[in-house]
Parts: structure tokens; sequence; C-alpha cells
């Protein structure tokens, strides 16, 4: 092992005595590094990103995962589908009904793949939100039968490897859920221990295990420069303060509605499939001030702390000679730094790399992940810094580091105001349509073999059972689409209800809730039943409605008035909408049932 001994002078500019800081490996090393990730999931965080076009698609997915490009990250952390709420949407599980298992339902083993492109070397992590119904048996606790939960988390595991060829590093247990001892009944098994929002603190308690002790879910910030901030300082911090050797953001990539819960939040912003635009935030870079130059395996160094004037620095190497340290400056005022390393060998000087960081508020012109001139800063061994507030410095001996870049995406374009699908696609590469986002409930093609016509295929509604739930499901399945602002719009859509007497589906325009709130959505619903009669909003009448017939259903809303038509003829008129004024298109189901939809299509003005 090389030795490395840095030595920090840190003066305050305001006239306080020089403070010094030394780094040393001689002393002996911290814990070992796990990594920084993404998460995708809780619930539904990347739904939108599917549905890019090449090459951006492919743009995003190397901002996040190829190695020293963008963010670079080391883990991802993905959901394992529970068919049920549990943020911004629903995602589909692995097994529906009890031993009938589809493994190319959703799409995260599709992005699983793709971060394994890009990096081989990333680890994988699942993680349980929800579970389907028949999970806990009729209840809403997965652990009275712990054999039936364990045996549905390792069927993920195995269908991974099975068919996608992924091994998957760690599985957590169920997310910010309580879980009965009969179901981890081994503490040998249990590699580490996790805490979502730590706050960069640790308990005692943890510390004394000793085990491994991560962050597994953290940030949940705007994806502003405010929120770069914190993430910089949550990156150095969690380990500083708590001891925390890997620290995950929830969420991997805002690629959801906008208007749902926790909107925007994320590294980085991919929400507009339709027009492909999408954009690098500046917690991307902050990111890459770590990942790039950092890998699992090194090792922290014991020297490392707070700032006596604001921030924090880090100190973690390969055990091979190569030395990176990150210092930020998130809270503080300006200081003056002196670095002086002292390598068993000289020559590695000549490989010093300094990356910088700038987060201006008073001016919103950042300076991001800057590759600084270091030839003319090394002088006589010793290295110095000017510290001011909100900065980001990386002193590496890592020379691959690398701003990546590509040719500036198509504009920002609202949805379409004018969009239609009728789900005719043979062997489709995602289970669920473009831009449908569900929210309780889940909606995936179908290829419906009763009928060779022009039914053939259509987009069907599949949860039958309450599940296990994690966040306030409707009673109601739910799936959304389009843009929120919407007022005045026409949609229409043919529908099947498949459930005698007690069945039925809806369409629904300015529904103006979705996520963990779609229980308290409001909108215009225009419902059908198979016993006969429709429904909108407070009004009940008869529509001559049947399962295993189609209907077409017209929604149109203009103003303060809604009519609804079937088949096209008004079946009724000029029901008063006072509120809500805005709000998605959607579709679906009067419980957890089986129906169809097919032609939908909206027209706003």
């Amino acid at each position: 092992m090389l030795t490395h001994n840095l030595l920090f002078s840190i003066c305050c500019l305001l006239g306080c005595a020089a403070e010094f800081y030394v780094i040393d490996d001689r002393i002996g090393l911290g814990r070992e590094f796990d990594g920084i990730g993404g998460l995708s999931g809780g619930g539904a965080t990347s739904r939108l990103l599917v549905n890019y076009e090449e090459p951006y698609r492919s743009h995003i997915l190397d901002f996040l995962f190829k190695p020293n490009f963008g963010a670079s990250l080391h883990i991802l952390k993905v959901e394992i589908g529970g068919d049920a709420q549990t943020t911004d949407g629903t995602e589909p599980s692995h097994m529906h009904s009890k031993g009938e298992g589809n493994f190319f339902l959703g799409y995260e083993w599709w992005l699983m793949k793709e971060a394994k492109k890009r990096n081989p070397n990333i680890k994988l992590i699942g993680l349980p939100w929800a579970f389907p119904g028949w999970v806990g048996e009729g209840t809403q606790w997965p652990y009275f039968f712990p054999n039936v939960t364990a045996d549905y988390v390792v069927s993920w595991i195995y269908g991974a490897k099975q068919h996608h060829n992924l091994d998957i590093d760690y599985i957590g247990i169920w997310n910010e859920r309580k879980y009965d001892p009969v179901y981890i009944k081994v503490n040998e098994l249990i590699l580490l221990y996790s805490v979502h929002y730590p706050g960069t603190k640790t308990v005692k308690e943890a510390l004394l295990t000793e085990k491994k002790l991560w962050s597994s879910e953290d940030y949940s910030t705007f994806n502003d420069d405010i929120g770069a901030g914190c993430w910089a300082r949550i990156l150095n911090q969690n380990y500083v303060n708590g001891r925390m050797t890997s620290t995950i953001s929830w969420n991997l990539i805002a690629s959801y509605y906008k208007n749902l819960s926790f909107g925007g939040d994320g590294l980085m912003t991919a929400d507009e499939p339709w027009s492909g635009h999408y954009v690098v935030e500046s917690p991307i870079w902050m990111t890459a001030h770590t990942t790039q130059f950092t890998q699992p395996g090194w090792f922290y160094l014991q020297t490392v702390g707070n700032l006596t004037h604001g921030g924090s620095y880090v100190a973690l190497t390969d055990r091979k000679g190569n030395l990176t340290i990150v210092i930020q400056t998130m809270v503080g005022v300006l200081h003056t730094v002196t670095l002086n390393p002292h390598f068993s060998s000289k020559a590695h000087l000549t490989d010093l790399q300094v990356w910088y960081s700038k987060l201006d508020f008073k001016t919103k012109n950042d300076t991001l992940f800057q590759n600084l001139p270091v030839s003319t800063q090394v002088y006589n061994g010793s290295f110095t810094l000017k510290l001011d507030v909100d900065e980001v410095y990386t002193i590496t001996t890592v020379n691959t580091g690398q701003k990546g870049a590509y040719p500036e995406p198509p504009k920002s374009q609202p949805f379409p105001k004018n969009y239609s699908d009728d789900f005719t696609i043979d062997n489709p590469p995602f289970s669920e349509a473009p831009f449908f986002a569900d929210q309780t409930g889940v909606f995936e093609y179908f290829r419906n073999s009763t009928d060779n016509g022009s039914h053939a295929f259509t987009l069907r509604q599949v949860v039958t059972e309450r599940p296990v739930t994690w966040a306030r499901d409707a009673y109601q399945t739910i799936s959304i689409i389009g843009d929120y602002s919407w007022t005045d719009l026409s949609v229409s859509c043919d529908v099947l209800i498949e459930t005698p007497v007690t069945g039925g589906v809806f369409l629904a325009a300015r529904v103006d809730q979705g996520g963990e709130s779609v229980r308290e959505a409001k909108g215009v619903f225009y419902w059908i039943s198979a016993n006969g009669t429709y429904k909108v909003t407070n009004d009940i009448g008869l529509s001559g409605t049947r399962e295993g017939v189609w209907y077409t259903l017209t929604l149109r809303v203009k103003g303060y008035f809604a009519t609804g038509m079937l088949n096209g003829y008004p079946l009724w008129k000029n029901a008063v909408v006072l509120e809500p004024k805005n709000g998605w298109a959607a579709l679906g189901t009067l419980s957890f049932e089986y129906a169809q939809f097919d032609n939908f299509k909206v027209n706003a003005e």
C-alpha cells in the first residue's frame, strides 16, 4: 500500500487563525466504500423513460450509468412491483396470481439490463413496496404466511437470472414497514443495515452491530440547485457523521408526470417522451464528483471530517496508490485551503486532477464539473484552494474523469392535444401502452384471442384482488394520461366490461390527483355498469349496458358543462362541473376486475 499523507491548511479570509487537517492512511483505514446509487421505483418513477425514442433514450441512460460520463452510478435499486400504488404509480408484479409468473412485465428488467450494458460492475438491489393480494391471502400483512412471501421474493431473484441473466446483489425486506421476526430468522444472513433519510446521523446501536450501514433511500428533493446542494452535502456527510458507506437517491430520474407526488425529484428530468426533451440537472454533476473517481471496494480514510467554518471532506483510496478527496462547502464562509501531499512517489503529483463545481444562487450562472488546469496550482508539492460557499472540489489521482455531452435534445413541448392509440401491436417491447401512467391497478397490452376482428389487440386491466398495499390505492383502478393543464376536451374509448352484474368501467377528464392522493381524485367521471346503469358525478340513470359487449364512450367537457355519449348517441347532457377546472384524462374500472379498452382518443382545445 502506498502511503498518503495530506495536510490541509485552512484559513478563513475574515482573519481567523490557520486550521490544519491531516489526511493520512498510516493510522489505518476506515470503512469500505459500497457506492452511490439511484432508485427506480416507489413507484413508477421511471415510467415515461421507456417511451423515449432513440437516440434520446440511450443518451439519458448514458448520463445515468455510463462510467466516466455523467452520474456514473455504482448501484441501481429497483422496486419489485406489487401491483399497487407506491408513490407516483403502480408497478406490475411478476406474479399477478399464485403460480403464474411472468418475468417480462414492466420496465425494471429492461432498466437493469441497460445499466449492466453500460457498467457490467453495477450492483443491483431489489425491494418490495407492495405485494399482490394473494401473497397476503386476504390480509394486508405479508408475514402471516412467511414462506409464501419468501417464495414470492425468491422467484423474482430466480426470474432475474433465468430470463435476463441478471445477478441481484442485495434484497430488501419491505419498504419502510415493520417486518415480522419470523420472516428474518438468521442474523448472519443480514449483510447490512440501512435507513431512509437519516439526516446524516447513525444511532449508536447500529454502529455496535459492526455491520455495513447504508442510507438506502435519501435526497428526495427537487432537482434544481437547492436539491443539488443538498445531495452534495449528503454524499459526504453520510459518512463523516454517520459512517454510512452507500447513499442511494430517491429517485433515479424524474420520468413521470410532474404533477404527481414529488414531481421533479430525481437526479435528472426526462418527462416528455412525446417531444424527446430531457434535462441533465445539476445533481448529475454533484454525483460525478464522487462516482467518477471512486469505486465500490475502495476504502475511506479514518482522517475525514467537517470543516470548522462550514462544509466537509472525505478521502478514499483503492489501496493501489490512488487517492480521491471530495470537499463540499454547501454551508460556511470563504476559506483558503492548502494541501501538502506526501506520496511515496512524487510522480503521483503529475497525475493530480482537480474537478470543480459552483452553485451560483445569485447569478444562476453555475459552474458544473469543470476540470481545472492543475499545472497552474501545484507548486513545490503544495496545493492551494480558495473555498467559497456552495462549491464542490474533487482532488484525485484518477485521470479518467469526463463531463459527457450530447447535442441538445429537442425543445420542450406539451403533450399533444390530439392523441390516439388503438393498442394494435404484436410482441410489444413493454407491457404498458405509451404515456399511460397506472395509479391503481395495472393496465397491460392484451391479445384478445376471442376476437379476431377490430378488437384483437386491446389494453386490459388485470388486477382482480386488492393488493397488500403500501400507499392509499383507490377503490377503483385508474390510469391517467395527457396534460394536467387540460380544461376543455373530448375523450373517447371503446370499452368492454368482463364482470357480470357488478362490473363497470369509466372514462374521465380533468382528473386532478394521482400518486398517493389518488383516492381523493376529483374530475369528471363517466361510468357505465354491467347492470345497465350509468353514472356521472352524482347522477345515476339507465344505460342498457352489460358485460361482454363493446361500447364506445365519449366524454366532452367544456367550461362548466359535461356531456356523455354511448355509441355516438347522447346518454346525458350538460352536467354541471364546477371543480376541478383542469387535469389529466383517464380510464379505469369500477373495482379490481378485468376490463378491456380500445381505440382511445383525446382531443384537447
